[in-house]
Parts: C-alpha cells; structure tokens; sequence
C-alpha cells in the first residue's frame, strides 16, 4: 500500500512537533505546508516524518523534525526578516525559514548539498533564498548583518565572528557544547555588544567543521 504523506505529515506535526512545545500557528502551518518528503533521498521518502535524524552524507544529518519546529519557533521570525542559515543540507528547514521571512543566506561547505538544495527549493516554489558554497568557521564572512542567523551544526564554543552577524535585536539559534549532551541555545543581540542568552534544550548534533572541541590525548 502506497504511504498516505500528507497523513504522515499532519501526524508528524500534531503527534510529534505540537507537543514538544512548538505552538507557534505560523511555524506549524509552515512545517504541514512544506513537503519533507521532497527533501530527503529516495531510499529515506517513507521516513521523512519519522522521529529521527536522516543522513545527508558527509558525515551530515537532517534534523528530527521536532528540533526544526523548535528552532524555527524560538527565532519568532517576521516577514522583514533577513535570515543566515549556516548549513544548508537538504535545504528543508531552508524553505521553512524562507516561508517565514523576508529572504534567506543559506551556506554550506559541501558543493553537492547546495546544488541538492537550490533544485528542491526551486521545484518547490522558494524563490527568496541565495545558496552559496563556503566553510563558515574560517573562510565566510558576509557582507551585511542579519535578523536572524541559525546554525545547524554543532559548536564547542560560538565563533566570536558568528555574533557579530546579529542586527541589534537580532536571534541567533545554535547548539553549543560537548557531545553526546550538547544544549540548543538562542542568542539575543541586546545592543552595544551585549547577548541575551536563553537555553532551551539539549540534543545532539555533528559539529561544524573546524568547530568541534580539540581532541585531548592522555597517556
């Protein structure tokens, strides 16, 4: 029998996302509008709404769709929002943030991930998306500052460069500290140098490159 997806989708949503505390309508209506099943490889399609992190290759994964409702809830997005999305891979949680906002940046180190993601994107509609290939942590640095910047790898530590993407009054959604226990954590730019932070979760996530903690040896 042929798997009913937009069924799959809506339990995903009020069975999975709703009551992990995501009670945003506009984020809600977003994840049921967007099709996950077009973001994922062929040989994952009946798992597009199952409670797990999908590879992407790479060593990368897509999110659980219940850390997408978080994430994309905690940055309370408005349509004049400029948002940088470090990480692009499938390019799914790239068009909910593009649904939300005014226009999306969205990065990745891998050349394959964002070819992937501007064909999906395309063939879904998103029209409000720039996709550029380039490693983060050492060699982006963008030309503007942001609304709202979400990292979707893991970080030892914040780059001290990542915060200075922030507008004043700017959230920054990324997961921070040692794996297997890392916590998601939102950062508020404040003004004047100053960042408000709130955390909000744990979870665990494959860092970014160049940004995991430096392997100790012990005699």
């Amino acid at each position: 029998m042929a798997m009913n997806f937009e069924q799959a989708r809506q339990n995903m949503v009020e069975n999975q996302v709703r009551p992990w505390e995501v009670l945003d309508a506009d984020v809600l209506e977003t994840l049921k509008g967007i099709r996950r099943e077009d973001f994922v490889a062929a040989a994952h399609r009946n798992v597009s709404f199952a409670d797990l992190t999908l590879p992407l290759g790479h060593g990368e994964v897509m999110m659980k769709p219940v850390v997408e409702g978080r994430v994309l809830q905690a940055l309370e997005l408005k349509k004049t929002d400029d948002v940088l999305e470090i990480g692009t891979g499938s390019g799914f949680l790239t068009a909910c943030l593009a649904r939300l906002s005014a226009h999306v940046t969205s990065i990745d180190m891998h050349a394959d991930f964002v070819e992937g993601a501007r064909q999906r994107l395309a063939a879904t509609g998103v029209t409000n998306v720039s996709l550029e290939t380039a490693e983060a942590v050492n060699g982006y640095n963008p030309t503007g500052v942001f609304d709202a910047v979400v990292i979707t790898g893991a970080v030892h530590a914040v780059p001290e460069k990542f915060v200075r993407w922030l507008k004043p009054g700017g959230r920054m959604f990324v997961v921070r500290g040692d794996s297997p226990a890392q916590t998601a954590v939102l950062l508020t730019h404040e003004g004047e140098g100053r960042y408000r932070e709130e955390s909000l979760f744990e979870t665990d996530l494959p860092y970014l490159a160049h940004a995991a903690p430096v392997k100790r040896f012990v005699l």
